[in-house]
């Protein structure tokens, strides 16, 4: 029955997105049944077999070793500020943000990252039927960050279409960058985190196939990546150090005002109607988290936390998944996991218009037109990461 129900999610997550297709002629049906597969077999490798244990096992201690390290740094400026078996949420989440961005900024210094997404890139373009830029930009956006990635495409800014900018903006909303899969893994179980990274890659092609469909003319199919100014190793240590800081900063101050401006709004809903905001929340999406396959029983409680993440970030849903986990099944807990790694939320839309503006006025007036559609996109990216999880596991 669960797998009737989930295929039943997957017609209305294709249907959603031929409701907002603009030239359904245009769509590449082969491409995308390729794509769907890959992700089928990308989720049971990832979650079902000894090898993909191995490897996420090997992934997790990686970045287990990471923050150990970055605690190092955190215990020598903050140590004594929290009680013992304390751990502030500041200190323990947001802080190691900063030393995963210095090693970003080292392995940009050395030309690593441009190399890897350049070429895997590529090799994206021919299973995905996506032109280089955008294949490319896929994968930089899932190592550099939603903001950042446009950097370095700069030079040909000007000189893409919307519909090209489009599928770059949704593939950077769809993805959740490098500096933050630390911070997430201490929040979720870290092998949900790649796999929702893996699937959300194609995920994203597979959605905006169907919603914004085109064909790249091979001659204008150019990638040019932006050679960064080269820079004193040094010089670029510091300015990644402060770019981590501002990063963990300004979730920090997010997360303070959507957290309290959630529990007002909860409790003024509570004291006049007798029911809290995301109840109500909960129930509106309930369905679509029972047709991503989760029980009925958890649906509601479900359906809030996916509805949290929209409204404000995905960090404040994660936060309220850890209050509600204990009465959750292991199954619901895996599916709203992997619905929660991305950046498809109402504020994502302002900082990639805003990123983008910075670079380039008249295509970030561009982007800011076509947020809503952006954010619709990116969303149904999430719920078809979640339903397929949801058959897999």
């Amino acid at each position: 029955m669960r797998y009737l129900i989930s295929f039943c999610g997957l017609l209305l997550v294709f249907a959603l997105a031929l409701l907002m297709s603009k030239n359904k002629k245009e769509i590449k049906y082969k491409y995308i049944v390729i794509m769907l597969i890959i992700q089928f077999l990308l989720a049971a490798l990832l979650l079902n077999t000894t090898v993909g244990y191995v490897l996420i096992k090997g992934i997790t201690k990686v970045f287990d070793h990471l923050l150990s390290y970055a605690n190092a740094g955190i215990s020598f400026v903050f140590g004594g500020l929290a009680n013992e078996g304390e751990s502030p949420f500041f200190l323990t989440v947001l802080l190691p943000i900063v030393f995963i961005s210095v090693l970003i900024g080292i392995l940009q210094h050395f030309k690593i990252l441009p190399f890897l997404m350049k070429w895997v890139g590529l090799f994206l373009s021919k299973v995905s039927g996506m032109g280089k830029l955008e294949s490319y930009n896929a994968v930089a956006s899932a190592m550099v960050g939603q903001s950042e990635v446009f950097i370095t495409v700069k030079k040909q800014l000007d000189k893409i279409a919307p519909q090209r900018m489009y599928t770059l903006c949704a593939s950077a909303m769809s993805t959740v960058s490098m500096s933050v899969v630390g911070a997430y893994m201490t929040m979720i179980e870290p092998k949900y985190v790649v796999t929702a990274i893996v699937l959300n890659l194609f995920g994203g092609f597979i959605i905006v196939s169907i919603i914004n469909p085109y064909t790249v003319d091979e001659k204008e199919d150019i990638l040019t990546i932006e050679d960064e100014q080269k820079q004193a190793f040094f010089q670029m240590i510091g300015e990644y150090i402060m770019d981590g800081f501002k990063v963990a900063i300004i979730v920090g101050a997010m997360l303070i005002g959507f957290v309290a401006l959630m529990d007002l709004i909860n409790s003024l809903f509570d004291m006049i109607i007798g029911i809290s905001f995301q109840e109500i929340l909960g129930y509106i999406f309930a369905p679509i988290a029972f047709l991503m396959g989760i029980p009925w029983a958890d649906a509601v409680a479900a359906g809030g936390i996916m509805a949290t993440k929209l409204v404000t970030n995905e960090f404040v849903a994660m936060i309220n998944l850890g209050d509600v986990a204990e009465s959750m099944s292991e199954r619901t807990l895996g599916i709203i996991s992997v619905f929660l790694v991305s950046f498809a939320n109402f504020s994502s839309i302002g900082i990639i218009s805003g990123a983008v503006k910075g670079l380039n006025e008249r295509q970030g007036n561009v982007v800011a037109r076509f947020g809503l559609k952006l954010l619709y996109g990116a969303t149904l990216v999430s719920i078809l990461t979640a339903i397929i999880v949801g058959l897999i596991i």
